[in-house]
């Protein structure tokens, strides 16, 4: 197995530590300099899109690169450029920097797109320090792979702190605090700013001043106040429409329903101040010392935060979180990602580009002090110094359990095999694609955002929005929409089919594990791992499921079942929902259902994770309004999906 990726980011490592050999002292990053003294070298901390992503839209307009330092503009023997293989046509377009010189975003020409299905190879060379005006040591390449469409699904923001409370305000905010929000998808650095991220107030009260930062691993933005805010005075906090995804789809906020982008708005009044301290890590996963770790593990840290903050992810990413490889050369592990959780603000996460190596040990360490780890505390808290943890890998075993790809059927909220998708009443939403490889005539009561195609709708009673596409069979829905029910869209509701099947033959093969309620899975609290039907069906009646990922945020579930999923009851009524804590994600959650799933009939409760039937699937009943929230994805690989009242989230990657 290649341990190491080569790349400029171990290429720099490389040479920064040969030179520690003759330089007493020197850091991570550390070089020589011309006239002798130590200095940063520029290095690539994170990419969009990721090393090795595909269904990358073609709309995707914008390449963006982190670096670890502020550069200097990219220009003259600096370059970001965009290639690809003949006959296909390398990019164009233009490069510039963010405020922070952090950031660097390739923009392709306007009017110009991405090719379908063709891997693009990005390149960043030449980039200097802002301060030293030190060089890279060589160019950072990576790979991405295009989807066969574009992408019209409206970024949302999924949460924020203080939470959002409708009508509002929140009470009892810190006044000392700064406020992140976060994204359900990655975000055009350049439109989130002070003028599309602001924090107002209603004279006598002046707004306060203050600067935005955005993360790009993290998908989120964070206001930090230059000052203060003034204990008992209210702050209308906006993020506008024009904060962009990167294919250039505006926010999908509250103050207009879908299709239409707008802002999203909260409010909140300052409480006394949060008073200051130390941040600290409580636990880590692995374990310090851990001898059995998978391959394909994340490596977890939950921290303790004075005053009830949270981490402020604009802090945390490859150079502040790390991992590195054994001694003497050290070199880093490239990371997929390094985010914090968006439940609770405390469990940090760094997540390996490609699995670990087998026999090695490895280095985690989380940086400290003023350029390291801080809290949304203003001025932030901070660790008194590095954290480091050591832990072996080994073989994978039955125990390893890694995410289920879903290729190109990760875009979908709900797929309708081949047999279609039924809205019934004017609550649904589903923030996510919509396919099914029947005729279009088999998708009714939805209507799309991205090309507003409409579905047979009846206008006040069956009418439901995707934040996305809708992938069907020839022929197109109305004479006024060509673009959807066309071979194109066939071919690529065929294809999400097959990703799909592939994923669920793949949740069948992973060995079965215990059925711990009899079937019921109600009022358990479930550590990751396999559960199997033993009787082949499932429920969840009589109370909650609760699943503790342990501090584990890339800890992963799979639940077997021969026949039947129900959710809700006993009986029609008393819907039941499943809860995510410590550190569980929707994404890495499975349900393989040999025939039909049924989710809440009485409607009401949030289901989580991605649904994968052999024959469709039922979301409440028709007639009712209490809303049924599915954080994940229906997929039915034959019979059709039918929703009401259906609000559907499709996990962010």
């Amino acid at each position: 197995m290649n341990m190491f990726k080569n790349d400029s980011r171990y290429r720099n490592w490389s040479m920064a530590v040969a030179l520690c050999a003759l330089v007493s002292g020197c850091g991570r990053d550390a070089i020589l300099g011309s006239n002798g003294i130590t200095a940063l070298r520029p290095a690539v901390i994170t990419e969009t899109p990721t090393n090795g992503a595909s269904g990358v839209a073609t709309n995707n307009t914008l390449v963006t690169v982190t670096f670890n330092e502020p550069v200097a503009p990219i220009a003259g023997t600096a370059s970001l450029t965009l290639t690809c293989a003949s006959p296909c046509v390398a990019a164009t377009g233009a490069v510039a920097l963010d405020a922070t010189n952090t950031i660097a975003t390739f923009t392709l020409t306007p009017g110009t797109a991405l090719a379908t299905l063709t891997q693009y190879t990005a390149t960043i060379a030449g980039a200097q320090s802002l301060a030293t005006g030190v060089a890279m040591a060589s160019p950072f390449t990576w790979q991405f792979t295009t989807a066969p469409t574009s992408d019209t699904i409206r970024p949302r923001v999924s949460m924020t702190y203080p939470a959002t409370t409708t009508p509002g305000p929140t009470a009892g905010v810190p006044s000392n605090t700064a406020i992140p929000a976060i994204f359900t998808k990655s975000m055009a650095p350049a439109t989130i700013s002070a003028t599309s991220f602001t924090v107002t107030c209603t004279a006598p009260c002046i707004s306060p001043a203050g600067s935005v930062g955005y993360s790009a691993d993290a998908r989120a933005a964070v206001f930090t106040p230059a000052a203060n805010l003034v204990v008992g005075d209210t702050y209308t906090v906006t993020i506008t429409a024009a904060a962009t995804d990167l294919a250039g789809n505006g926010l999908a906020g509250n103050q207009a329903p879908l299709p239409a982008p707008s802002s999203y708005v909260w409010t909140i009044t300052a409480a006394s101040p949060s008073a200051a301290g130390n941040l600290a890590v409580l636990s880590t996963n692995p374990a310090a010392n851990a001898n059995a770790v998978c391959p394909s593990t994340g490596i977890n840290a939950t921290f303790t935060v004075p005053g009830g903050s949270r981490i402020d992810p604009t802090t945390l990413n490859a150079a502040t979180f790390l991992v590195t490889g054994p001694a003497p050369a050290s070199a880093p592990v490239s990371a997929a990602s390094v985010s914090v959780d968006a439940a609770t603000g405390l469990v940090a996460t760094f997540t390996p580009q490609i699995p670990l190596a087998a026999g090695v040990t490895y280095t985690a360490t989380i940086k400290g002090g003023a350029n390291g780890v801080r809290d949304l505390v203003v001025p932030a808290d901070t660790l008194p110094g590095d954290v480091t943890w050591n832990f072996t890998v080994v073989a994978a075993g039955p125990a390893c359990l890694a995410p289920v790809p879903l290729a190109s059927a990760a875009s979908f909220g709900t797929f309708g095999g081949s047999a279609g998708v039924t809205n019934s009443g004017i609550l649904t939403v589903i923030n996510g694609d919509v396919g099914t490889t029947a005729v279009s005539t088999l998708v009714t009561g939805l209507h799309d955002s991205g090309v507003g195609c409409t579905y047979t709708e009846v206008l006040g009673a069956d009418v439901g929005i995707v934040n996305g596409l809708i992938y069907t069979a020839p022929p197109p829905p109305t004479a006024a929409c060509p673009s959807e029910g066309t071979a194109t869209t066939a071919a690529a509701a065929m294809q999400a089919r097959a990703d799909a099947l592939t994923a669920y033959n793949a949740l069948v093969a992973l060995p079965g594990g215990p059925d711990p309620g009899a079937g019921n899975l109600a009022n358990l609290v479930l550590v990751p791992g396999v559960y199997t039907a033993a009787a082949g069906s499932f429920m969840i009646q009589g109370g909650d499921l609760t699943l503790d990922a342990r501090g584990d945020a890339n800890a992963v579930w799979v639940f077997q079942m021969a026949t039947t999923l129900t959710v809700g009851g006993p009986g029609a009524a008393f819907p039941q929902s499943v809860i995510l804590v410590n550190g569980a994600q929707a994404k890495n959650v499975y349900w393989q259902v040999g025939s039909a799933a049924t989710i809440d009939a009485a409607g009401g409760g949030t289901m989580v994770g991605t649904i994968i039937s052999q024959a469709g699937a039922a979301f409440s009943t028709v007639g009712n309004t209490a809303i049924v929230t599915l954080n994940g994805r229906i997929v039915s690989l034959g019979a059709s999906v039918t929703l009401v009242a259906t609000v559907i989230n499709v996990p962010a990657p």
